[in-house]
């Protein structure tokens, strides 16, 4: 037990430290100051400047064209992706000659991708060619991360202008410089790492080994670690191979394991670093830094406990499963014994904190109360969260919060100097409702249509519970899945893309007009009135308006999953 706990304890040691480094990086890269690789990306920078247009690329813009701009980029670029999919044994780099994807899975497919969701409904090595994970792939893994990320720094501007000036910057502008100066150096760095480490970086298709019974077997191989860098570092989650980071040529060791955790972490918090050197008040950023870490080591040691002591059937029966830690007891069922439960969980939990979705267990097996935890952090969307959504999402708790206290206490709810009022409260109640709408109306409709339930592989509250994690994960932009529902069915792959859909976008426009709209206020300095948001008491009302909006919105759900399940288990009836 005690090495499970070092483990942890070491991956948010390293989380927090690498958060400060890259965060000051990210200020420095996102407000036009001089770094130490300007010389190598400024070259590179301009050329891009060039291909889309100077002037495009100059002009500043308002939350109306910084939003209807990157709209229309990422019209393009699903386009772009649907039409690789369905037409992909036309292009090169195939040579196992797999087909084009079936156009409603394609569909499916090209918005998970270009929303950063990477919800895969198909066994990516059998499925698609070595073009289509590059060009298909890899790229959106790219634009989509830095759209979500850009779109976070243009609402943070929001507090830095004053009355009048509505310039959040150029969409364009940042989406290059974040892609150039952030996402491909490490990515690129990252990739090399793996391939050190045994995965596969390659155009080749296959391999014939001999196995040690004598016989053949042919080995899938790919651009894998060009892939996986991004993969995580972005928060995207897709992965080269259907079991994902459970693959050894994926994620070989515990090594990769550990630096993957951190790839998909660092972006994330560093994001809460950096928003405190843009306004320069890091005492604020220190106190929503504190929330969420508070929230992330709760929920994984509620994703690891239960895990760690297995299941009552398991211990009467007096089968002694080592959990990779040697301590007996525990659920290895659906974990890489490489990893044993402690990386298992410590995975599943940053995950799913960090809406990454890569995985290197099967979610589908953790114990009832195991998942609970993993389904809540996409739920509430804010426990550190990626692609910069999740900052806004812990944002919009905390406008909430401010607006409530302030009428409580009779002080002016204003956060960095900026009035909250009525329609700013309108706006971001606007984007918190979207998110459990589009999670608990399609699961429940799954639950009652016949080819909503066909679809499943599980009876009774496990078999809800699939249903549920795969609206929650794609309406979080996660993707990641519990793997015993089969997705890739004309009903899933049609609302689960429209929960992906209506999970992205609709809040992002709801808070760029936020945006807007604190922008053209005038930043009004503190006064005896004011309701001071970076104090540890605010922190901790705060943390207790996430979590009784959430448990409000999502509790009766869950109860009905794996809260149920957790009980029936108990009562040795499993699923």
């Amino acid at each position: 037990m005690l090495h499970l706990w070092l483990q942890a304890g070491l991956a948010l040691l390293a989380t927090f430290l690498l958060s400060i480094a890259a965060g000051r990086y990210l200020s420095r890269v996102v407000t036009d100051q001089k770094t130490l690789l300007d010389p190598l990306f400024n070259p590179i920078d301009n050329v891009i400047y060039r291909i889309v247009g100077k002037n495009t690329c100059s002009q500043p813009m308002n939350w109306k064209k910084y939003t209807i701009n990157m709209l229309a980029t990422n019209l393009v670029m699903a386009l772009l992706i649907y039409l690789i999919l369905i037409l992909q044994n036309h292009f090169p780099l195939n040579p196992l000659k797999l087909s084009g994807m079936e156009p409603l899975q394609a569909f499916n497919t090209a918005i998970s991708f270009i929303t950063n969701t990477n919800w895969q409904s198909y066994a990516g090595e059998n499925t698609l060619s070595n073009f289509s994970q590059m060009a298909a792939i890899t790229f959106p893994m790219f634009t989509s991360a830095a759209t979500g990320f850009v779109v976070a720094i243009a609402f943070i501007r929001a507090f830095l202008v004053q009355g009048g000036n509505d310039n959040l910057g150029n969409f364009y502008r940042d989406m290059t410089r974040f892609i150039t100066r952030v996402l491909l150096p490490v990515a690129i760095i990252a990739a090399l790492f793996l391939v050190w480490q045994g995965v596969p970086e390659t155009l080749n298709a296959s391999t014939v080994v001999n196995t040690v019974q004598g016989g053949h077997q042919t080995l899938i191989l790919g651009p894998v670690a060009a892939q996986e860098s991004i993969e995580n570092f972005g928060t995207n989650g897709g992965g080269f191979y259907n079991v994902n980071a459970a693959h050894p040529f994926q994620n070989p060791n515990p090594l990769t394991n550990m630096v993957l955790l951190l790839l998909m972490a660092s972006l994330p918090a560093a994001l809460v670093v950096m928003f405190g050197c843009m306004i320069n008040n890091r005492r604020q950023s220190w106190v929503i830094y504190g929330v969420m870490a508070v929230m992330l080591i709760g929920f994984l040691i509620f994703t690891v406990l239960p895990e760690q002591a297995g299941t009552p059937l398991l211990q009467q029966a007096g089968i002694n499963l080592h959990s990779g830690v040697g301590q007996p007891g525990g659920n290895m069922e659906g974990k890489e014994v490489r990893f044993g439960i402690a990386l298992s969980g410590l995975y599943a939990a940053y995950t799913t904190a960090f809406t990454t979705g890569s995985v290197n267990a099967m979610h589908d097996s953790l114990t009832p109360l195991g998942s609970l935890p993993t389904m809540i952090q996409m739920m509430l969307q804010c426990v550190f969260g990626g692609k910069g959504v999740g900052f806004l999402s812990f944002l919009i708790y905390g406008f909430i919060g401010i607006f409530v206290a302030g009428l409580m206490v009779g002080h002016t709810p204003e956060f960095m100097g900026k009035k909250i009022e009525k329609r700013e409260i309108i706006l971001v109640s606007l984007a918190l409702l979207i998110h459990p709408m589009v999670i608990l109306i399609p699961s429940s409709l799954s639950m009652i249509l016949p080819f909503g339930v066909s679809a499943l592989n599980n009876a009774g509250m496990h078999g809800y519970s699939e249903v549920l994690y795969a609206f929650t994960s794609a309406a979080a932009n996660n993707g990641s899945a519990f793997a015993g529902l089969n997705a890739n069915t004309p009903w899933y792959n049609l609302s689960i893309a429209l929960v992906i859909l209506l999970g992205r976008y609709p809040p992002i426009i709801f808070l760029m007009a936020v945006a807007g709209s604190l922008a053209a206020k005038p930043t009004l300095p503190p006064s005896v009135g004011t309701l001071r948001t970076d104090t540890l008491l605010f922190g901790a009302w705060w943390l207790a308006m996430i979590l009784i909006v959430g448990a409000l919105t999502f509790l009766p759900a869950l109860l009905l999953g794996p809260i149920a399940e957790h009980f029936a288990m108990i009562n040795h009836q499993l699923f």
